[in-house]
């Protein structure tokens, strides 16, 4: 549906300045001079810089515009909602202390609040801001006020809504004008800065015209009023420097940041599809793009305690729209799509570390890590928003479609229905016991409103829930893990059996109908094992199964009720790349009797429904090369070959090719 757009700015998210104070001896000529005299330290803003940005908006798309109201997060909906973007830039620092600059951003909009949502024959929306500006500023040292203006240009969006509110129509244009605003931005640690800006955005009036849906034009006038918290990064005085060239702040040893931008292309050409329906994998082939850009943000706040932030924009879609196949070939494929990226706050959470004392070890600097030491035998709290799989069903070896396995079915436990909104994360509690050689945590969750939908919700009667014990030994000196979890949700979700029983008394319902008309609070309950196992220095082996009860609908993830995943992980150290990995692997994915019976009687699930099925398991091969260029780019070509898909023996084989570009800092 969507191609990579020339607009697309690919900068990774965080950045930032510093600079540092240095004593230089003093000495009069030929005198030796017993002590050293420091001079009083200078910071300089000069140079290049790239960041991001996260904030909140508001404003106005002018009169009888009927807005779309955009998730603000923790703040009400707005026009705009929670923001976030990239920015770039150069400042130059004079003797007098002024400060003259110019930035360019782009600036991203929240997703749509779907409850709040008003049903008309219309919607507008703006999808994002650009501006490029200049800067006057005053150092006072490691702190600088300044104010900013210059030019502003958007992209605005009507969605017509046919009688039942669903978008049959997108159109959009591009609007110009201008921004002022002002800010200050502050010298943190390292060559890392932060800012806190406004900026008020006006574009020129233009209307839309909506001639061929019957209805005038639209005349969208947009006023915004943008707030935002920024992080720079100081490049030095050539933006192509590798090593900054002026001089920095200590680096602190009490935050973090990293950040990993990843684009995935997938294809597929066409295959056998007699028939077809509603959730169906379209026979006649396609490609599609997915594009995330995520920011991960860490302060230790006191001892033990840490907080983690983890704003993220993604674009783009799955193939069919995220609809077809129950394990999915493409993991950063949201079932929240967008043509044009979108921000989220995707994590945000408390951690305490609690230490028993005795032997410790190191923990890297890493992505929602900071550097330091911890007790092995600890107690940790974790309360926030995450997703769930960040803390469970870990594997060395297929984890993370950013990095190595992209099926739905190979990077998790497909049967485990884990609690999350649409792009895959929900709130909750997390508790883990540590030990040498073992570990057991448990967390409680919040549980979507409804079947696929964006919406958690957390009462006395609905959650989800998981218990993990996980073992660690070895076989003649190879390490291994095997992870056992059991889990139970409730949730708004209606029986199989029942809704069968209600559509053969009555066989001119639609079976749709019939189970949105008897949802209420249900269980889901299941297992999963999960192991790994290094075999030789480099080669691991890991392998699934999961299962659940596969009574009530799917609530969160895919349409699987029993799975079994497996394969073999390779380092290329065998073949002189020793970054590369290369890896081979398969799943099959079952359902209960129930859910195929509704399947075949034409129910859809989260992710699949042809209208009829022909059952048999859905079976995937896939396979993968990661060629590291350095230690901050890695490119992927990935195969997969699907037999059955959706579970419908008269559908396909399908042959799914894929790239990935994955970077990271």
């Amino acid at each position: 549906m969507t191609c990579v757009r020339l607009f697309r700015v690919r900068i990774a998210a965080g950045a930032a300045l510093g600079a540092a104070a240095f004593g230089t001896p003093a000495a009069a000529a030929d005198m030796a001079v017993k002590s050293p005299a420091m001079n009083a330290a200078v910071y300089s803003w000069t140079g290049f810089y790239v960041g991001g940005h996260v904030g909140y908006g508001d404003g106005s798309l002018g009169p009888d515009t009927n807005p779309l109201p955009l998730q603000g997060v923790f703040f009400p909906h707005s026009v705009t909602g929670g923001i976030g973007g990239f920015q770039v830039g150069y400042n130059h620092q004079f003797a007098n202390r002024f400060v003259l600059g110019v930035e360019a951003d782009a600036t991203f909009v929240g997703p749509v609040d779907l409850p709040r949502r008003r049903l008309g024959p219309f919607n507008s929306s703006i999808d994002y801001v650009g501006t490029v500006r200049g800067r006057a500023g005053y150092s006072f040292g490691s702190w600088m006020p300044y104010i900013t203006g210059g030019f502003a240009w958007g992209r605005s969006q009507v969605r017509v809504n046919d009688a039942a509110g669903n978008v049959i129509s997108e159109p959009g244009q591009y609007q110009t004008g201008w921004t002022v605003g002002a800010g200050a931005e502050f010298a943190l640690s390292g060559n890392w800065t932060a800012k806190l800006e406004y900026d008020y955005v006006d574009l020129s009036r233009r209307t839309l015209g909506l001639n061929d849906f019957g209805m005038p034009g639209v005349s969208i006038d947009p006023r915004l009023h943008l707030l935002k918290f920024g992080l720079n990064y100081q490049l030095g005085d050539s933006p192509w420097s590798a090593t900054p060239t002026r001089s920095v702040l200590p680096d602190s040893s009490d935050w973090s940041v990293h950040g990993q931008t990843t684009l995935i292309g997938q294809g597929y050409p066409s295959f056998r599809a007699p028939y077809g329906g509603t959730n169906s994998l379209p026979g006649a082939g396609q490609a599609q793009q997915t594009w995330t850009t995520t920011a991960f943000l860490g302060v230790r706040l006191w001892e033990g305690g840490e907080f983690y932030f983890n704003p993220e924009t993604a674009q783009g879609f799955g193939l069919n729209g995220t609809l077809g196949l129950a394990g999915f070939p493409n993991g950063e494929a949201q079932k929240a799509g967008a043509e044009y990226p979108r921000i989220r706050p995707q994590r945000y959470y408390f951690k305490q570390t609690f230490g028993f004392g005795g032997e410790q070890e190191d923990v890297p600097d890493g992505p929602n890590q900071i550097a330091g030491k911890r007790d092995i035998d600890r107690l940790t709290v974790i309360v926030g928003r995450f997703a769930v799989g960040d803390f469970f069903d870990g594997n060395s070896y297929a984890k993370d479609p950013r990095a190595d396995f992209m099926n739905w079915a190979m990077w998790s436990s497909a049967a485990y229905d884990f609690p999350a909104d649409l792009p895959g994360y929900t709130r909750g509690a997390v508790v883990e016991l540590n030990r040498k050689d073992w570990a057991v945590r448990a967390g409680v969750f919040q549980v979507p409103n409804a079947p696929n939908s964006d919406v958690l919700i957390s009462n006395a009667s609905n959650g989800g829930a998981v218990v993990e014990f996980e073992g660690r030994y070895s076989i003649f000196d190879q390490p291994g893990k095997l992870r056992v979890g059991v889990f139970g949700n409730r949730g708004n979700t209606g029986n199989y059996r029942q809704a069968l029983a209600i559509e053969d008394t009555n066989p001119g319902l639609d079976i749709n109908d019939v189970m949105a008309g008897i949802r209420k609070d249900s269980a889901k309950y299941g297992f999963y094992l999960n192991g790994e196992q290094q075999i030789a220095q480099d080669v691991g082996l890991f392998g699934r199964l999961s299962w659940n009860d596969g009574q009530n609908e799917i609530l969160s993830f895919t349409d699987v009720d029993r799975s079994v995943s497996g394969g073999v992980s390779i380092k290329g150290s065998y073949w002189g790349r020793a970054n590369d990995t290369i890896g081979i692997g398969g799943a099959v994915n079952g359902l209960s009797s129930a859910h195929r019976d509704y399947l075949a009687a034409g129910g859809l699930g989260l992710l699949i429904g042809d209208g009829a099925l022909n059952y048999s398991p859905e079976r995937i091969f896939e396979t993968y090369y990661a060629y590291q260029v350095n230690k901050s780019l890695t490119l992927t070509a990935d195969y997969q070959f699907i037999t059955n898909p959706a579970y419908n023996a008269d559908r396909g084989p399908v042959h799914i090719f894929s790239g990935r570009i994955h970077g990271e800092f």
